[in-house]
């Protein structure tokens, strides 16, 4: 599988410092992790309307910014994506059932 997700959230950790004029990498961050937030649930809800709607290449799109802003959402709230892989590997092998009653 790629690593485009890893280089990408490199690319968002490496431009946090950079001038929010001109990295628009930058301005989100700038906003804080509810401005991050806010931002990645306006594109959830694009890519929702879009698998609603059938249309394929705009959910392809609209999932390539879901996925960005989530990045950035998580460098906003100082986690990583490897936190993320890594909740994804405890979960491995368990049933989504088992899963959720686990967090009781």
């Amino acid at each position: 599988m790629s690593d485009i997700l890893q280089r990408l959230a490199a690319t968002i950790a490496a431009r946090a410092d950079a001038d929010p004029a001109t990295s628009h990498t930058a301005a989100m961050l700038a906003k804080g992790p509810a401005g991050c937030a806010g931002k990645f649930g306006e594109e959830a809800i694009e890519a929702i309307v879009e698998a609603v709607r059938g249309d394929r290449e705009a959910l392809i799109r609209e999932g390539a910014d879901v996925l960005y802003h989530f990045l950035v959402m998580l460098t906003a709230s100082g986690l990583t994506l490897d936190d993320v892989l890594a909740e994804l590997e405890r979960r491995e092998g368990v049933s989504g059932i088992a899963e959720k009653a686990s967090r009781g």
